[in-house]
């Protein structure tokens, strides 16, 4: 019978318990530019839910639905568990996210604004704080993934 200070030495077995360390979470990546762009847009999209909840209630599922695709990506990141799916172009889907939550954000703030009560105005203002810090990441995501680099050759 093996004690805890043995199995603590032992390299982790393969299977169920040797798959949960891919969650470890990355606090480089947190601290860097992506991720604190992301949790701006997670911080501003659940303040954004709170005013449309308390205002326009038929608007917060595009505040509330952007969260939750704001903070899986957050996840996948901040974990490295993004790189196990090999297949997907993570930068392309980052930018479509970012373009998609763009178009939302921009028009759901303009048809709150159109109430005039106070939490929509509130929503307002913080939706269009968030189309800048969409666009932003967006830009960012394209500059530096997507567009095409010159190389030595092309330079002459």
């Amino acid at each position: 019978m093996l004690s805890a200070l043995d199995r603590r030495d032992r390299p982790p077995e393969e299977g169920a318990a040797a798959g949960l360390q891919g969650f470890a979470v990355d606090k480089t990546f947190l601290s860097s530019l992506k991720g604190i762009l992301l949790e701006t847009e997670l911080a501003l999209s659940f303040i954004i839910f709170i005013c449309f909840t308390a205002s326009i209630s038929a608007y917060m599922a595009a505040a509330l639905l952007e969260f939750f695709i704001t903070l899986a990506f957050l996840f996948l990141y901040a974990s490295q568990y993004y790189q196990r799916f090999d297949r997907l172009n993570w930068p392309c889907l980052d930018f479509l996210r970012c373009v998609s939550a763009i178009i939302i954000f921009l028009v759901v703030s303009i048809a709150a604004v159109t109430s005039r009560d106070g939490a929509a105005i509130a929503a307002f203002v913080f939706g269009i704080i968030l189309v800048s810090v969409f666009t932003y990441d967006a830009f960012k995501i394209y500059q530096t993934e997507m567009a095409p680099r010159a190389t030595q050759g092309d330079e002459q």
